[in-house]
């Protein structure tokens, strides 16, 4: 498990762009059951302006309520074997992405690095806030993109389930 993980989302619209940064993401990955998660506390998203911060979290994300989000899932249309080899490496991350209360399916492309004994996960995808029933007030309705780019890096040791235990001769 690492807390090397930045998540990123990017809003633009024709009033204004709207960035923020999580480097507090917690992830884990398990290449021999071909798994991972993680999880992003939305409390710690930060803007450049901190009213941005304070609507977010309150009138948006409902954090105290919703605290954290959650993508847990496998690597499909992969051969994880070659995660041994140092190199990028692309993949399909499907899974639960869990956001405001809401948990839907999604299928991102993902890739995968592999350097000095590190992975490296590089995802980038779309999130509709009205999928995971956030509502953007009337008055700012045109300062909030319908889409927002997400953007995920995590740094990871590679986790293997433990080897099976042979019975003694």
């Amino acid at each position: 498990m690492t807390k090397e993980g930045r998540v990123t989302f990017f809003s633009t619209s024709i009033i204004e762009d709207i960035e923020a940064i999580n480097n507090s993401t917690a992830s884990i990955v398990d290449v021999t059951a071909n798994q991972f998660a993680f999880s992003v506390p939305i409390k710690e998203f930060t803007f450049k302006r901190t009213l941005m911060q304070e609507h977010f979290n309150e009138n948006y994300m409902e954090s105290d309520k919703f605290p954290r989000a959650t993508f847990t899932g496998r690597f499909t249309d992969a051969d994880l074997s070659v995660l041994t080899v140092p190199g990028n490496h692309n993949f399909r991350a499907e899974g639960d992405l869990t956001l405001h209360g809401v948990t839907r399916r999604i299928v991102v492309p993902a890739t995968l690095e592999i350097k000095n004994g590190q992975l490296q996960a590089f995802a980038s995808f779309n999130v509709a806030p009205a999928d995971y029933n956030i509502e953007v007030p009337l008055l700012v309705r045109e300062n909030i993109a319908k889409i927002v780019r997400v953007r995920v890096v995590l740094i990871a040791n590679p986790v293997a389930a433990p080897a099976a235990t042979r019975p003694a001769n």
